[in-house]
């Protein structure tokens, strides 16, 4: 960073769709999300809070909306990287994501994320074929991202143990149980990332774990608490989940819920600020900002 210049403000985890081209089955009944939502309506959310860049995230099981939200990160002048999806049971999944990266748009991608959490058998990740493509993973280069509850989190323990080359980000903190105050079980599972230096932590997705109608920062900050002391504020990042979030909070809200968590830890100085509200995104998936 150049002396005297303010650390840039990266929101790491968001998701522009429309329902109307794209079917996105686990959206169904969530009425208030089925809808378009794209750059446009960011764009004055991301300005009133002061976020500079961001990082756009899959959310459909598809090459096809990857294909398109690398078009849109290029086209958008905000848009810093894309987390995209491609099929880790493919044996030729190489050529996809040499495709991805070779074409105008391949430098906005960032890395790759599985929808672990929406596969039945939570031991997903640990296929052989699967395994044998996270080496192309690395091989290209770019992050894998694990979308994970506690259900699913100690086969990515073990992956992440296995894999001391490739760069993994936990989202949302792994979808604790929030609502219900337990915290022990999930807190314990984390703590094995605790010396795992190649795998970083998104603090976001938080107040959707919660009861909408009653959620409170003094309820999240127990569960913040924990992967700030496993992960430290060099490898943890925002993210807000927009508008995913919109189910339980707005993004002023969300922007303002892990900023005031961390406060009340005591933890909120300059350098930690700069790092978990930008500058690990920054380094975890090598933005151009």
């Amino acid at each position: 960073m150049i002396s005297g210049q303010e650390p840039k403000r990266i929101d790491s985890h968001h998701h522009f769709w429309d329902p109307a081209a794209r079917d996105y089955a686990w959206m169904k009944g969530l009425t208030a999300l089925e809808r378009s939502f794209g750059p446009e309506d960011l764009r004055p959310l991301l300005a009133a809070n002061g976020i500079d860049a961001t990082v756009i995230v899959q959310a459909h099981a598809s090459v096809d909306e990857t294909r398109e939200m690398l078009q849109t990160a290029a086209g958008t002048n905000f848009v810093a990287g894309v987390v995209g999806w491609v099929d880790l049971t493919d044996p030729r999944v190489g050529g996809v994501l040499h495709e991805l990266q070779a074409g105008d748009t391949g430098a906005w991608l960032k890395g790759i994320r599985p929808m672990l959490h929406d596969e039945a058998d939570e031991n997903w990740i640990l296929q052989e074929i699967v395994q044998s493509n996270l080496h192309v993973v690395a091989e290209a280069g770019i992050v894998l991202d694990l979308l994970v509850t506690p259900r699913e989190l100690p086969a990515a323990i073990t992956t992440v143990r296995d894999y001391p080359h490739l760069k993994f980000v936990v989202d949302h903190i792994a979808k604790p149980p929030i609502a219900s105050g337990a915290i022990d079980d999930w807190a314990a599972m984390m703590h094995e990332f605790a010396d795992l230096e190649h795998v970083a932590c998104k603090l976001s997705g938080m107040v959707t774990e919660t009861n909408p109608e009653g959620w409170s920062v003094d309820g999240l900050t127990p569960y913040v608490a924990a992967v700030y002391e496993i992960f430290g504020p060099d490898r943890m990042m925002f993210g807000s989940d927009w508008p995913v979030c919109t189910l339980a909070a707005s993004y002023d809200a969300v922007v303002n819920a892990a900023r005031e968590s961390l406060e009340k830890l005591g933890v909120l100085d300059d350098t930690t600020e700069a790092a978990i509200f930008g500058n690990t995104a920054i380094h975890w998936y090598g933005l151009d900002v």
